[in-house]
Formats: C-alpha cells, sequence, structure tokens
C-alpha cells in the first residue's frame, strides 16, 4: 500500500487530535474539577470523547482511500470527508474548549456548525461507499 501525500497528512492531523483528546480527556478527569463547574467538566469530556472518535474515524478513512481502487468520484468524496471531519472535530470539540478554557462564548455559535460537518463527513463516506469499485 502506498500513501499518498494527501493520506500521509490526514494521518498525522489524525494522530496529533487523539493525542490532544486523550489530553483533554485526562485532564477533564483528573484535574478540570478543581476550578470547573460539573457542568464544563461534562462539556469538556463530551468535546474530547466526539474529537477522539472522529479522529478515528478520520484515521480510517485516510487509509481506507489508499487501500481501495475507488473511482474519481468516491475518491473526491473521501477527500471531501476527511476536509469535514477535520474541520467539524475544530469546530465542535474547539468551541467547547473555547468556552470553558476561556469562559467566552464568542464561538458558542460555532459547536452546532461542527455538528453539521461531522454530519456531513459521515455522509460523504456513504456516497463513497455507494458506487462500485473498479
Amino acid at each position: 500500500m502506498l500513501l499518498t501525500k494527501q493520506a500521509r497528512t490526514f494521518i498525522a492531523v489524525a494522530a496529533f487530535l487523539g493525542a490532544t483528546a486523550v489530553m483533554f480527556g485526562a485532564y477533564a478527569s483528573h484535574g478540570l474539577a478543581l476550578w470547573a463547574t460539573p457542568a464544563q467538566v461534562l462539556q469538556v469530556q463530551l468535546a474530547a470523547q466526539y474529537q477522539l472518535f472522529h479522529a478515528i474515524t478520520l484515521l480510517v478513512v485516510a487509509v481506507l482511500g489508499c487501500v481501495f481502487t475507488l473511482p474519481v468520484l468516491s475518491q473526491r468524496s473521501l477527500t471531501i470527508s476527511q476536509y469535514c471531519l477535520t474541520l467539524g472535530i475544530f469546530c465542535f470539540s474547539g468551541s467547547l474548549y473555547y468556552l470553558v478554557f476561556l469562559g467566552s462564548k464568542l464561538l458558542v455559535l460555532i459547536t452546532p456548525v461542527g455538528g453539521l460537518l461531522l454530519i456531513f463527513g459521515w455522509l460523504s463516506i456513504v456516497v463513497s461507499m455507494i458506487f462500485k469499485q473498479k
């Protein structure tokens, strides 16, 4: 299996997002309660959980595009999925981290946009698998 530059980039991004999700989750479980409210701890735990699940998904999608020979439309759908998952993680989880750690509601309207991007990322995977392989 030969990894493309794009696949290597998204694998690296997925690994970084996975590592930071574990860090945020660990902090939420062990240190955040010292200064944050229980609701804020739950928000960080939710953000870390979504971030980790979608980082793993991003990793799988990046490898999937290299393992299978897919039609051009399917490859494009996987690429769209990778971008949507990445942006969705940053918008959804990032806005929750921003809310808790900086105490600002400035990005609170970005959270649902992130959720929609994550949904669109999943649906792009569906579209890419609908078309027959060569």
